[in-house]
């Protein structure tokens, strides 16, 4: 795997990441998440924060990282991989989904 810069808003690199596509679903012919050729992940940071992962496989584009927020990480998550929510570092988002989903029930 390869290392992609993680952005802040100013755009200082302020982290470095292993490449991942993990928002991505395969649905057995095409890519179902993203666009042809543009693929997401994510990961989160030892400090907390979440890195949303933009990957290309298109000659000259460069794969890069982008801090988002919670509120956004889930959002990614939900439209793109439920199934992260039961990874153990993925754990407060789970939580926040949760709180989320009980507040519609009531």
């Amino acid at each position: 795997m390869s290392k992609v810069n993680v952005y802040d808003l100013e755009g200082n690199v302020v982290a470095r990441v292993e490449y991942n596509s993990n928002l991505d679903h395969w649905d057995g012919s095409n890519w179902t998440s993203g666009t042809m050729g543009i693929h997401k992940g994510i990961t989160k940071l030892r400090d907390g924060r979440y890195v949303l992962i933009h990957g290309s496989q298109f000659q000259g584009d460069t794969d890069y990282g982008e801090i988002i927020s919670k509120d956004q990480a889930l959002q990614e998550i939900l439209k793109g991989n439920v199934k992260l929510l039961d990874e153990k570092r993925f754990e407060d988002l789970k939580q926040l989904y949760e709180k989320i989903d009980n507040m519609e029930e009531e």
